[in-house]
């Protein structure tokens, strides 16, 4: 897939562009010039294999990849495109740049900063190798910057959301009636966490997907033929691959389901992907939605008053407020952070993450959906795969390397804070305030899981126990002298008063045995390595 066009001789700057980078507009093309400069892009094996990663999330980046290749021809830059069924391909970004640059000799390197600081170490490392200068750019698809998040956090004993959040509205002006949030609120959390109730979310509006074109279809077929023994499957795939698609989505969501996405958007339902969410991550962290044009879209859809106010916020904090927090967290605590593990936890991860074979409900949907769309609403994620795992103590690093595996939308600077922060609690509270454990009657009352599962989120020992419940119990005792000097854990280690002695060793003894029960059999072709 070369360009067609010459490369430049002599070569001024090789611009490289990564494959969550897809911004014809990036700061790595500023001053970019066709006759002296050319493009970068590579494919390779590594980056489907350092993690496992998912059929799904594998042919996202390869397609999408592969339609702004073409995008790039429109625009007349000249580009030099390994794909990954090239016959001297050589696996990995390091290997692939490190040949361009000595055959073709550019004076310079010049990218958009990574959201992957492996790969950032790999590119800079040849670059000094080769003695070729380069240059990393700011990324300007964000609000903020890691240096701005690095003064915020500058002197504060501890860091939370709101407070950077709050920054960024009066900042940007955004939800803000001068000095003061819109409406009198600086959220509407409240307004935001309701269930379907029994009757179920009823007719929902069907999510924007794509059918995939020639381009798509050889990408299928390659992963499956490549990656064949990777998870989940590609019989659904249908994400928006490209800016027009990217775009469609944003209206289609905007229109159809964000006047419901606030009220919903902690709720499940079996069988039910989709709901009321956007489905839009993948799309803003391949950089082909700016999250300026998604937030401004639904700005004036609550201006015209077609969006309650509550819907509104609920969105533009996920945006504007988590995924900027995380960003800032990721790139001012990395490379130490990947290998947090305040809890000490060191169980595997079970098998069935990887098949979704297991008698809980709730597991059992989420995990088949995972895997067969590369997609989970956040709920899903913190407050059931995330939180099983947390109460069973999987080691933090295995359980980022899941999420990092079968989500399309995961990239290293999201995902990692999320899970390893967020879910796991294995920074010990830097990036939240509190570990995210539950019973399983929280999933009882967001979901309809329980009504078809064989075990009782209201019994914690015994055949009938649900797993969720008798290893948040457990959770609690076994984290009981941390947690109680927690201010928002202190009302749930005092239920812990509630078990007799006798009690507390039988909770003890049947998560020891779902301990036992989740150990990975070692034959499994299901499981990585």
């Amino acid at each position: 897939m070369q360009s067609t066009l010459p490369i430049p001789r002599p070569l001024r700057h090789l611009v490289l562009v990564l494959g969550d980078q897809l911004d014809e507009h990036a700061a790595a093309f500023d001053g970019f010039v066709s006759d002296c400069d050319a493009v970068w892009m590579a494919e390779v094996a590594e980056e489907s294999t350092h993690i496992w990663s998912s059929k799904q999330r594998t042919a996202l980046f390869l397609t999408a990849m592969r339609h702004f290749a073409l995008r790039l021809h429109e625009l007349a830059r000249p580009l030099l495109y390994t794909r990954l069924d090239d016959t001297d391909n050589l696996g990995s970004l390091a290997a692939v740049l490190r040949r361009t640059l000595q055959t073709h000799k550019p004076q310079a390197l010049i990218v958009t900063e990574p959201g992957d600081l492996r790969v950032r170490t790999a590119l800079e490392q040849v670059a000094k190798d080769c003695q070729v200068p380069i240059q990393v750019r700011t990324d300007r698809h964000f609000y903020s910057t890691a240096s701005e998040f690095a003064a915020h956090a500058a002197g504060r004993k501890q860091l939370r959301l709101e407070f950077f959040y709050r920054e960024l509205r009066q900042k940007t002006g955004i939800l803000m009636d001068g000095k003061k949030p819109l409406g009198g609120q600086w959220n509407y959390d409240e307004d935001n966490r309701e269930s379907f109730g029994h009757k179920g979310p009823g007719l929902v509006p069907p999510p924007t997907r794509f059918a995939p074109d020639e381009i798509t279809q050889q990408v299928i077929a390659l992963v499956n033929a490549r990656f064949a023994s990777h998870p989940g499957t590609l019989d659904d795939f249908a994400w928006p691959v490209t800016r027009e698609h990217a775009h469609k989505a944003l209206a289609e969501f905007v229109t159809h389901r964000l006047p419901d996405f606030g009220r919903y958007q902690d709720a499940m339902w079996e069988g039910q992907a989709w709901l009321y969410h956007s489905h839009l991550s993948a799309a803003m962290n391949l950089k082909l939605l700016d999250p300026r044009e998604v937030i401004d879209a639904a700005l004036a859809a609550y201006a015209a008053g077609r969006v309650p106010l509550s819907a509104t916020e609920g969105f533009v904090r996920q945006i504007l407020g988590w995924r900027e927090y995380v960003r800032g967290v990721y790139f001012t605590q990395m490379p130490d952070y990947l290998h947090k593990n305040e809890l000490g936890a060191h169980e595997p991860l079970p098998a069935f993450y990887w098949t979704g074979d297991t008698d809980m409900a709730c597991l059992r949907d989420v995990i088949r959906q995972t895997l067969r769309f590369g997609y989970a609403h956040h709920i899903q994620r913190l407050m059931v795969t995330g939180l099983y795992a947390l109460l069973l103590g999987v080691t933090p690093q295995h359980v980022h390397e899941w999420y990092l595996s079968v989500y399309v939308d995961a990239v290293e600077w999201v995902e990692l804070p999320n899970t390893l922060g967020m879910s796991q609690f294995a920074d010990g509270g830097l990036l939240g305030s509190k570990p995210y454990a539950a019973s399983g009657k929280y999933i009882q009352r967001m979901s309809n899981h329980c009504q078809g599962c064989r075990y009782d989120p209201a019994v914690s020992v015994g055949p009938t126990a649900c797993p969720f419940t008798t290893l948040y119990w457990d959770f609690l005792l076994r984290h009981e002298s941390r947690l109680s000097k927690n201010p928002r854990m202190v009302m749930q280690v005092k239920n812990l008063t509630r078990l007799s002695p006798e009690q507390q060793a039988a909770i003890r003894d049947q998560a020891a045995r779902l301990r036992s029960a989740s150990q990975p059999d070692a034959s499994s072709a299901a499981v990585p390595g």
